[in-house]
């Protein structure tokens, strides 16, 4: 199984390909700028988080359209990551009137696709000035914390996820079980 890591200049970046390498899976990080005619052979991909702020620097984040509009396989955004799939698939994305740097409680009420071992409260670790507002109906918002109302959430018709927080930082409580799920839908 290979999975690609798209950098979007995150500080954590290298922490999720370093999961994935844990998992015993073959992973290698690429800008966001690589063509997807060129890497198409994935079996998934993590799109990272990352420091620009989608609501003004959105061409910092390169070709990641490209994937998310050509690629068959599961797509696991990440903070930035999915912020970018949420603004894709027209939802809305603004800056954060509390912007979240640290542990935060996420309250999880509906435990669907990668989320499905996760318990109703956990902690996360946030790093982040924009939010996602609001989701297409095609996707489902899974978990809310006190500040952000969109931390996880999935496509009801594509094996595509997001989250708001860091699952591949240590103090994410569950995030190395929310890449084994991942990883799942991957070998489908």
């Amino acid at each position: 199984m290979k999975i690609y890591v798209i950098d979007n200049g995150g500080q954590w970046t290298h922490k999720e390909w370093k999961v994935l390498r844990g998992l015993g899976v073959e992973s290698e990080i690429l800008d966001n700028d690589v063509d997807f005619l060129n890497i198409k052979d994935s079996d998934g991909w993590v799109l990272s988080g990352g420091a620009p702020s989608i609501t003004n620097e959105i061409p910092k984040l390169g070709k990641i359209s490209e994937i998310l509009d050509n690629s068959d396989v599961p797509v696991f955004g990440i903070c930035i990551g999915a912020q970018f799939m949420a603004l894709h698939f027209n939802g809305e994305v603004r800056k954060a009137p509390y912007p979240e740097f640290g542990k935060t409680m996420a309250q999880f009420f509906d435990q669907g696709s990668i989320f499905r071992d996760v318990p109703d409260n956990i902690i996360v670790w946030e790093n982040h000035n924009d939010e996602i507002v609001s989701l297409n109906d095609e996707f489902v918002t899974c978990a809310r914390s006190k500040n952000c109302h969109v931390q996880a959430f999935y496509s009801k018709r594509r094996p595509f996820f997001g989250v708001q927080f860091h699952p591949e930082v240590e103090n994410t409580q569950m995030g190395k079980e929310m890449f084994k799920s991942f990883l799942e839908y991957c070998k489908r």
